[in-house]
């Protein structure tokens, strides 16, 4: 079954966390230093906010699946969607390790359909190397698409 995604940089986490709580009836299921997630059954959305990004607002948007399967077959939709995919396996960014697939849409909105297969301790950390951080730019690890860094 799918969730959708949404994936917001915003300027102060504490604040932003009081605000999705109070929106969303409950509190983050995950909460770092620089970021926080609500995995909500309804709506069926994985909503993520975090300070990684120097653009504050909308960082990306997105798909996540709970199979290699699904995967697969929103990879397919995402190639009928634009011929620019840009796949990356095994790859680990906002504390998960994941397989992803990425797209922009035509209004230069980042699109990321992912499977998540674990967690990883360190943003950014790389399977096999979990203390040591790739620095990024942005609140998501998105390959850059004409000139940016990320959603």
């Amino acid at each position: 079954m799918k969730r959708f995604h949404v994936h917001v940089s915003v300027k102060d986490l504490t604040q932003g966390i009081d605000f999705y709580s109070a929106l969303f009836g409950t509190a983050p299921s995950v909460t770092k230093d620089d970021y926080a997630k609500w995995m909500l059954d309804d709506p069926r959305i994985n909503f993520a906010i975090s300070t990684r990004s120097g653009k504050i607002g909308l960082d990306h948007l997105g798909l996540q699946v709970d199979s290699d399967e699904e995967l697969i077959a929103v990879e397919a939709h995402l190639k009928q969607a634009s011929p620019d995919v840009i796949e990356q396996k095994g790859t680990a960014c906002c504390y998960a390790e994941s397989d992803k697939y990425w797209v922009q849409d035509p209004a230069g909105i980042p699109w990321e359909a992912f499977h998540t297969l674990g967690t990883v301790p360190v943003f950014g950390a790389q399977p096999g190397d979990q203390k040591k951080a790739i620095p990024v730019q942005s609140a998501c690890c998105a390959p850059g698409f004409g000139g940016t860094s990320c959603s």
